[in-house]
């Protein structure tokens, strides 16, 4: 994987923080499109090119892959990873609120696969993280489930889009997830958390795990690793659930 070029938007905290730290290490020269910095101000920057990015705006996301294609030439991986969660009824949604999370979590997907195809070649791959909310929807969760439905629905249709061209189109479904994203959206007024979102977690994984606990940002960075690996060339249109067992399929 050495020398390899990955895309990784929202790479500066949480779930994607983690897929950032783990393909530093199989040295890939990675590009972070994110508004802030965020916690990658607390690491070492070899390897890493972060990009200020607003992923709503069209015209940075085109910067964003001008700027990896321009450095180095080629782009091999590409993680649509940012976006955010927050429940609210169906009585509290207005335009502001959907306007907005269909921007983060479901048009900026459209937009970085749309400019980043000119950089794939052969052998390349668009990783989606959707969630379990893509698979099912819940009560007060209609906005977010409906961005990341329609997130899987993306990579069904580009996996048989950029199949021809050699290139594959997957999706990752993750459960909760202890960042502090998740947590401060389980602590809004119609979140299922009740004000405390560990808890809220522990207790889900203890009646809906198979397993018995939760996954973690590391397996979802291990899972990107593998589909970006030689060993998943046969894998494709996929939304992999990475949920401990809670929605088995």
């Amino acid at each position: 994987m050495k020398n390899k070029t990955v895309l990784i938007t929202g790479g500066n905290k949480g779930n994607g923080l983690s897929i950032t730290k783990a393909f530093q290490l199989k040295e890939f020269n990675i590009f972070v499109g994110s508004r802030s910095l965020g916690d990658l101000k607390d690491i070492e920057k070899k390897n890493i090119t972060y990009v200020k990015t607003d992923i709503r705006d069209e015209l940075q996301i085109i910067n964003l892959v001008k700027l990896a294609q321009e450095k180095t030439g080629r782009i091999d991986v590409v993680i649509n990873n940012a976006g955010f969660s927050e429940w609210r009824p169906i009585d509290k949604i207005d335009h502001e609120f959907l306007n907005d999370i269909l921007a983060t979590n479901l048009k900026s997907v459209f937009f970085v696969c749309k400019h980043a195809l000119k950089s794939l070649n052969k052998g390349s791959l668009i990783i989606n993280i959707s969630s379990i909310a893509g698979k099912r929807g819940s009560a007060n969760n209609s906005a977010y489930s409906a961005t990341k439905f329609g997130v899987n629905a993306i990579t069904q249709s580009l996996a048989k889009e950029l199949g021809p061209k050699g290139i594959r189109v997957n999706g990752i479904c993750p459960v909760l997830i202890d960042t502090d994203g998740l947590l401060d959206a389980l602590e809004s007024e119609f979140a299922p958390g009740g004000k405390n979102g560990r808890e809220f977690i522990k207790t889900f994984a203890k009646d809906n795990s198979a397993l018995g606990h939760m996954p973690s940002g590391d397996d979802i960075a291990d899972l990107c690793l593998f589909l970006s690996s030689e060993r998943a060339k046969s894998i494709t249109g996929q939304n992999i659930n990475l949920d401990c067992g809670v929605f088995p399929q």
